[in-house]
């Protein structure tokens, strides 16, 4: 099993999961959009605005076509803004090729300055780019840094891939029972493939190891969603 076997759908997923769930949280009904006014006010300022607009284009409602180019070009208004949301999802674009030539280092770089906002996306994505060697050296190293960052900070396709790396002993000294706690912890969100992992991975910890992890990986998940509110 290799940390790399799913990342590619991982990332065709969250580039989907990313910027659509987006978009349908901060884009109001077509009825209630005029794109002329949110155009004006992103010129004086409103990052609100310019979210919209980019978000509108990249799905094609209120009102527009869906457009790649122009979501790209808001969403790149926003990203020299700082906005780390804005810079991960221009970051997948230019990895996809969406409105923007395919451009694996210019991916890498706005996902680096959205990674150093702490946004988890970003984050994942840049341990998924040095796992992969795309756009960047292979290192897994670098991937399990950054997919430990993401890890913490709830990301569930990184905790599931940070499992993997210490089960494989890549990048991080082969450790059985981190492997299995983090990949309980992304199995406890609904991670199925990190559940088959699991079932695996328990046939060569004992039992008092199992336990041992489980309730490490229960712990986490309880503080988890007293932050998040879950």
């Amino acid at each position: 099993m290799s940390a790399s076997s799913t990342s590619r759908a991982a990332l065709a997923l969250l580039l989907a999961g990313c910027l659509g769930a987006a978009a349908a949280q901060d884009t109001p009904a077509p009825d209630k959009v005029s794109v002329e006014d949110l155009k004006v006010r992103s010129g004086a300022g409103d990052k609100s605005a310019t979210r919209q607009l980019a978000e509108m284009y990249y799905v094609g409602r209120g009102g527009v076509e869906q457009d790649f180019r122009e979501a790209a070009r808001w969403y790149l208004r926003l990203a020299k803004q700082g906005d780390a949301r804005a810079q991960t999802s221009l970051g997948l674009m230019y990895a996809r090729g969406y409105g923007v030539e395919k451009n694996l280092q210019m991916a890498h770089h706005w996902w680096s300055f959205a990674a150093a906002q702490n946004d988890p996306g970003a984050q994942y994505n840049l341990g998924l780019s040095f796992s992969n060697g795309e756009g960047v050296a292979q290192d897994f190293n670098r991937a399990a840094e950054w997919y430990g960052k993401a890890a913490a900070r709830g990301h569930v396709q990184a905790q599931h891939n940070l499992g993997l790396l210490y089960y494989e002993g890549k990048g991080l000294q082969r450790d059985l029972l981190r492997a299995y706690y983090w990949l309980r912890i992304a199995a406890l969100q609904g991670e199925d493939e990190a559940q088959n992992t699991l079932k695996h991975i328990g046939n060569y910890m004992s039992a008092d190891q199992v336990r041992e992890a489980e309730a490490r990986a229960d712990e986490w998940m309880k503080n988890y969603r007293k932050v998040v509110g879950k």
